[in-house]
Order: structure tokens, then sequence, then C-alpha cells
């Protein structure tokens, strides 16, 4: 097809980094790949049969656009939990955490809209804002923990004036999460501060530490946070597809009716196996974390082992290690460990500009290909 009559906005996005070097993996034979972030667990059984419970029962018509009452309670009440407030009126079911993001941007972004996105980030934060013709800002973290360089976000909001101001903890690629003393400063900037923040918390069922810290647990800042959250992680359910978008009311009438004029609504079937999730499969999620963590302390010890500088992950299940000291070109180096070693993994350039000079690495693997990884890949370095 002439490009000339695809959309410019469209045009001037690339293809995600990840899959991008994902597709190379399927060119070296042999080669083990690390790269996604799709859990190599089962849906939990429980999930399974409801979601087959429900086809017998025929409960496959649409729902609500809002998703299904008894799933938007459920969610309201797990929230809760972690400190977190919503009503199941200020919830909408999305057909995964994608659609939610494209919803939430949407609803907000006119042409030149100024967003702040963390770098390195999540590749589809800034291609979102790019379709919808916003203008992107990137603001740095800090290179010893990927925290938020405070300082320097206060000198671009002041300068920049941007609408929106994208959170996105735990991490994907960095495995960082939001402590509670960056969540109080970030509080003390937002509640004096003309500016919507969308919080992506995807990873909060697998953050490692004992308590969880999020922006949307301040009240008062309620009507300046849009969370977005789903199931794809915590419960194994990649493909099915189950996401939601937190927001005060006056915000979810409009993000709805972006929602319900792209998809009416999310997957039906789907939504009744994570009520079932949530009420009964909770230790399901807390075994799958446990054994992350094993895989994260495997790789972050043997990678400090072959020279790597690393920080040790405190969420999601991603470590970035730094490639500095082994090249000076993170997609150069990633295609030597594919070639060389038959490793795949993801270039940290994949994650913006603040990303070159890392790789990610996934844990959502076995044990058992981890460590024949990390053996290919100190092998390869030996010889070199």
């Amino acid at each position: 097809m002439d490009k000339n009559k695809i959309a410019d906005n469209v045009n001037n996005i690339e293809l995600s980094g990840i899959r991008k070097f994902y597709n190379k993996v399927e060119k070296v034979d042999g080669a083990i790949s690390l790269t996604l972030g799709q859990p190599d667990f089962s849906v939990p059984q429980g999930i399974k049969e409801v979601m087959i419970k429900a086809i017998q029962d025929n409960k496959t018509v649409y729902t609500s656009n809002a998703g299904v009452l008894q799933l938007r309670q459920e969610i309201s009440g797990f929230l809760s939990s972690q400190n977190i407030n919503y009503t199941s009126d200020e919830i909408c079911v999305t057909v995964g955490g994608s659609e939610g993001l494209m919803d939430v941007f949407t609803a907000f972004i006119n042409s030149g809209d100024k967003v702040l996105i963390p770098t390195p980030a999540y590749p589809a934060y800034e291609s979102c804002v790019k379709i919808l013709g916003g203008k992107v800002i990137n603001y740095n973290l800090n290179k010893e923990d990927f925290s938020i360089d405070f300082k320097e976000l206060k000198e671009l909001i002041h300068r920049e004036r941007p609408k929106i101001f994208v959170l996105s903890y735990p991490s994907n690629p960095t495995g960082a999460i939001l402590d509670k003393e960056s969540r109080d400063k970030l509080y003390e900037i937002v509640k004096d501060e003309d500016i919507i923040v969308i919080t992506d918390e995807m990873y909060s069922s697998l953050c490692f530490e004992k308590d969880y810290y999020s922006i949307a647990q301040f009240k008062d800042i309620k009507d300046k946070v849009v969370m977005i959250n789903g199931f794809s992680k915590m419960f194994s359910m990649t493909g099915l597809r189950i996401g939601y978008v937190c927001a005060v009311n006056k915000y979810m009438d409009s993000i709805i009716k972006v929602h319900q004029y792209n998809v009416s609504c999310a997957p039906s079937i789907s939504q009744y196996g994570v009520i079932e999730g949530l009420r009964n499969c909770l230790q399901d999620v807390e075994n799958m974390r446990n054994e992350f963590k094993i895989r994260r302390d495997y790789l972050y010890e043997r990678l400090l082992s072959l020279g790597f500088e690393v920080k040790l992950p405190k969420g999601a299940f991603y470590i970035f290690p730094s490639i500095k000291k082994f090249a000076s070109n993170s997609e150069e180096f990633c295609d030597k460990l594919l070639q060389h070693a038959k490793v795949a993994v993801v270039p940290g350039s994949a994650f913006g500009k603040g990303g070159e000079g890392y790789m990610r690495i996934s844990y959502a693997y076995s044990k058992q290909k981890l460590e024949e990884a990390m053996n290919r890949i100190e092998n390869m370095l030996k010889k070199n």
C-alpha cells in the first residue's frame, strides 16, 4: 500500500523494539528467548473451570460497557486492601491494560498536548501519545535505582507545563518500584500542579516488598489520578485480555465513551474467570510471586558474578543490567548474544533513550531455561 495514504501519526511510529528483537529469534536455530513478558505459569485451575462453565451457561453475550458489575465490585474490594479506593462506578473493565492505556490517552490528549513519559519505559506510552498527536517529553530516571529524579521533574513541569504525567511502577523494563519516600514526594508535587497523573500499575501484584505504594492512595488528589491495571500478569492470563481503568466519574464518563466505540466491552467469559480469581485464587498469585523472587535472586547473583553492573529488581519479572563494561551499543551487544550465545534478550534502547547501555532480561521463564541461558552468556564472555 502507498505509504502516503497512511496517517502521518502512524507512519511516524515504529514496531515495538521488543517485538522486533523477538522476531529475530525465529531465524536463529536453537536460540533461547528471554524477551517476552509472559508468565510461564498456567491460568489458575479455578479460573479455567469458571470460564468453561460460563461458556456452557451461555454467558457469551455483551456485558455492560463498563464490565460485569460483580467484577467491578471485586476489583474495588481488592484495591481497598492496598489502600486504593474506587467504587464500582469508577472502574471500567478493558481488553487488557493496552486498551485501557489507549482509552485514557484518547480521552485526554488533544493534538499538541504535552505528556511527560519516563525513560526508560514501556514503549507503548510514547507510541500511543504520538498516534494521537500529543507531544512526548521524556523525564529521566536516576541511573542508580531507576527512581524519579525529582529535581529534573519539577523543572520540566514548570518549564513545559505538561497536561499529563505518566507514572510506571513496578517498572517494565527495570523492575523498580515506587517506594514510600518517592510516593510522598510525588504527592507534594501533584497536589500543587494542574496535571493529570496516569499511573500504570500492571505489575502491582508482583511487588516483592512487604508494602505496596501508589500515588492512587491519596484521596485528596483522586481527581488528578487515573490508574490502569489488569490481570494478564497477576493470573498469567495474557491472552484472555482483561484490564481495568480507575478514575473519578467526571473522567470515567469520557473514558467509557472511547471504550464503548472501540470494543463495546471486554470478553465476557474472561470477566467471569477473573471474578473467581479475585475470590479464590490469590494463593496462586502468591506462589507465582515467590517463584519469580527465586528466579530474580538467581539472575541477580549470576549477573554480578559475570561482571555486570545491575540493580536488584523489587517488582515485575524483569532485570535490567548495564552492558557498558562489554559494549557501547545495546542493540549490537544483544545481536552478539543472539548470534554467538544463542540467547535473546531485549536491547535497552527499545525502551527509549534512557535505556541505551542496558539490556532487559525477562525471568518469566523456567529456572532451567534461565540457567542454560546464563551458561551460554558466560561461555561467550569467556571467549571474548
